[in-house]
């Protein structure tokens, strides 16, 4: 063997099956939750990015627990609940524990993927809650008029086109819009409802899609303590090592391939800050 052989060696893996020592496996999921991320944006969460992290989480034979270290505004709640509900998938099979920590941002969908968790813990300082549902978009009628641009849109289907961004807002079209919204906010209530049980404070305060900050949090029952990883962990498990199980990128993303183009970039790039400054990250 080799002297860097013998260097890596010492090196712990998740999933090393010669390792003794206990192990508390971290997954980070910080970023915008959204199936198509971008390569100019502050991270991104969706399941096709979390799986390798995830399952080489849950893959250790000495696991103790496993913490999601969350930083997130929310985003795509598909995405949320299909990574939230791998989760659980994975702790049932694996029958340990599971423990998030909220950072700076716990929000919407962020909240979303905490609450997969069986505890909750935040900083004094984190914001934490926005259980609600919201979409935005732009009109660009009066511009097209500006410029004396015609725009042809031929559908079949009456709704085919509706909230068509060059085409005038239609009453009808935003009701259907708020109906789809209340629909997805209900599942959403009825997830955290689920998960945080009787921990949660009697008010409905708490589904009209405000934040508060971590201490605040805990007194409606969002979080179960103030606490960071390192303290909490430390105390909870203090002969486990903690290990970061990171997610494989894409080839053609380690290789800079496949990357989408400038343009839609700087515009995926612009969505994903307008959901950080939300929150006045």
């Amino acid at each position: 063997m080799s002297v860097t052989d013998k260097l890596t060696s010492r090196i712990p893996r998740i999933g090393d099956r010669g390792d003794r020592t206990d192990v508390v496996a971290v997954v980070k999921l910080h970023g915008v939750i959204t199936p198509t991320p971008s390569p100019l944006a502050r991270g991104a969460i969706n399941l096709a990015a979390m799986e390798s992290a995830l399952t080489r989480a849950f893959d250790h034979d000495r696991l103790k627990a496993v913490a999601l270290l969350i930083n997130s505004p929310g985003g795509a709640p598909t995405q949320s609940a299909l990574v939230a509900e791998r989760i659980r998938q994975l702790a049932a099979k694996k029958g340990v524990p599971v423990l998030a920590f909220a950072e700076d941002l716990a929000a919407s969908g962020g909240y979303w993927l905490a609450c997969a968790a069986d505890e909750i813990y935040a900083h004094s300082t984190s914001v934490v809650g926005s259980i609600g549902v919201v979409s935005g978009g732009f009109g660009f009628t009066g511009l097209l008029e500006r410029f004396g641009i015609e725009r042809r849109l031929h559908t079949a289907g009456a709704n085919k086109a509706r909230l068509d961004p060059f085409s005038p807002e239609k009453p009808e079209d935003v009701e259907w819009l708020k109906k789809l919204h209340a629909q997805l906010h209900e599942q959403f209530v009825d997830w955290v409802k689920e998960r945080r049980g009787d921990r949660l404070a009697d008010t409905e305060d708490l589904f009209t899609g405000d934040v508060w900050l971590g201490s605040k949090a805990v007194e409606l029952g969002l979080v179960d303590g103030i606490g960071n990883l390192r303290e909490v962990i430390s105390e909870r498990y203090p002969d486990a090592e903690i290990t970061v199980a990171e997610p494989k990128k894409p080839l053609l993303a380690r290789l800079g391939l496949g990357a989408p183009a400038a343009a839609n970039a700087i515009l995926d790039a612009v969505s994903h800050r307008a959901a950080w400054s939300r929150f006045g990250l």
